[in-house]
């Protein structure tokens, strides 16, 4: 990592992480844009889907942005029994985003143009799961999706599961104008956290919420605003330089470039089905003796013909 240049500039679908050493915190910011339209682009999603689902992918890179294992994946899953959406999910891995609502079109409609957390998830939850390939460890953390944000919720996360002070922001323009980049969609989000103890990766113990130096930090994050956020025109780095250029020291690093990850196949569907029996694949195929495998995350449809 190097001190902040305010030259440098970052633009869209790439993760900023940062550090404030003096502070003992680490941050992430991340602006979503051309990523964030392909993935939008597969279903015709009604305004508050997109606005949601655009918030949860940008959770999503900012928590994936912490995997120090590039073949690890982070997977946020939203899920409730009776609610308007029954199922969000979205991940990453490896820059790689992907992400999918299913959901009650006609429920939808008659709630409005604005609807609430609570009214589209009713009790719902929130499972945050890290799957770290090269040690074969899965960690998850489950919270209840009683706050305004799905942001609010990771924020439970971290206080339940990680016993880690973090505030997180998030601001997200689905409104369909085109940018002069060429988005329709943006999305962007800041995380900030307090380490006490030292430097990242160190064992966080005694964590202290009303510490003052996180109370500095908290009230540092909190100022930024939503244009902020979803300006194309302001760098990430310029961003933060904004928020934290009285310290005597910030650290940055820029992550991997983000792209629209979704990982269907027909060879991997075909390896998938290959492990049932010959009778099972019968029964799973249509009259001209394929298999159709429909992807979620990308609306795609794939006829897979087995041998017998």
């Amino acid at each position: 990592m190097h001190t902040l240049d305010q030259s440098e500039e970052t633009g869209f679908d790439r993760t900023l992480l940062f550090t404030v050493p003096d502070r003992d915190a680490r941050g992430r910011v991340v602006r979503l844009g051309p990523v964030l339209d392909t993935i939008l682009a597969a279903h015709a999603y009604p305004t508050p889907i997109r606005n949601l689902l655009a918030e949860a992918l940008v959770l999503t890179a900012i928590l994936g942005s912490l995997l120090k294992d590039d073949t690890g994946q982070l997977t946020l899953q939203a899920q409730t029994n009776d609610g308007v959406i029954d199922l969000l999910v979205c991940d990453y891995r490896g820059g790689e985003l992907r992400g999918y609502v299913r959901h009650d079109r006609a429920r939808l409609d008659e709630l409005g143009p604005n609807p609430t957390l609570h009214a589209l998830f009713g009790d719902g939850y929130l499972a945050v799961t890290f799957d770290l390939a090269a040690t074969d460890q899965r960690y998850q953390g489950v919270v209840p999706l009683d706050g305004d944000t799905l942001a609010a919720a990771v924020e439970s996360y971290f206080l339940q599961s990680e016993q880690i002070p973090t505030l997180i922001r998030v601001a997200v323009d689905c409104s369909g104008g085109v940018d002069s980049s060429g988005s329709r969609a943006i999305a962007g989000g800041l995380m900030l956290q307090h380490l006490p103890e030292g430097e990242e990766g160190r064992e966080r113990l005694h964590a202290q919420f009303d510490h003052p130096e996180w109370e500095h930090l908290a009230i540092m994050g909190g100022s930024i605003r939503r244009d902020e956020l979803l300006d194309p025109a302001l760098s990430m780095e310029a961003l933060v330089w904004r928020l934290f250029h009285e310290e005597r020291e910030v650290r940055v690093d820029v992550g991997p470039q983000l792209t629209r990850g979704c990982r269907c196949t027909a060879e991997y569907y075909r390896e998938v089905l290959s492990r049932f029996g010959p009778e099972e694949r019968r029964g799973m195929a249509n009259d001209a003796g394929a298999i159709v495998v429909d992807c979620a995350f990308c609306s795609r449809s794939f006829d897979i013909v087995l041998d017998a």
